[in-house]
């Protein structure tokens, strides 16, 4: 298990088509992260994506956003995490999660991909023994609908503000993330 985290991915997909969609809620987290902390996000073409580096009190930490598709995000992430070898126990990746409600986030170890491509790829390239932010963005009610909620539709002012407000709180527990006191972290998110 991971005494600390040193490399935060968030997940989305790229361009402006993407950019408000719910599937870029990883994004959405480390951009909020990265501007919290006067920091920026700069071009790793030997990466294929996009890094930057902030300091959280006292921990540094790397920021990630995987240049590619989500579904072939892994691919990225392993050349950043071997790069740095960074241990994947070292990671937390954030993503959306269409099976909790706008707004609710949890911080989990390990598990299943749940049917996320992003997560499906990371596993396939790395494993999963990292931790995870999940962001939740809601359920269209029609698994039949998934990929157009997730990737097409704009979520409602209600359901971007719950999930604006949702980064918010992740954000809030970062420091305690950063330093490895991940139970204090779940124990502040969980019991919203």
């Amino acid at each position: 298990m991971a005494d600390c985290i040193r490399l935060i991915v968030g997940l989305g997909n790229p361009g402006p088509r993407y950019e408000q969609t719910r599937h870029n809620a990883g994004f959405w987290f480390v951009e909020a992260l990265i501007r919290d902390h006067c920091g920026r996000f700069s071009p790793e073409p030997k990466f294929d994506g996009e890094a930057g580096r902030i300091a959280v009190d006292g921990a540094d930490l790397w920021l990630f956003k995987p240049g590619a598709f989500m579904n072939r995000s892994g691919h990225a992430v392993r050349l950043m995490s071997a790069f740095y070898r960074i241990p994947l126990p070292n990671i937390l990746v954030a993503h959306d999660e269409i099976d909790l409600p706008p707004g609710v986030v949890r911080l989990k170890h390990g598990g299943g991909h749940g049917g996320h491509n992003g997560l499906r790829d990371i596993f396939a390239h790395l494993g999963k023994d990292f931790w995870r932010l999940r962001l939740g963005v809601g359920h269209p009610g029609d698994k039949h609908r998934v990929v157009d909620y997730l990737t097409s539709e704009v979520p409602t002012a209600p359901e971007r503000q719950a999930i604006v407000e949702g980064v918010q709180r992740a954000l809030a527990v970062t420091p305690m993330v950063a330093a490895g006191e991940f139970e204090k972290a779940m124990q502040q998110l969980h019991t919203r």
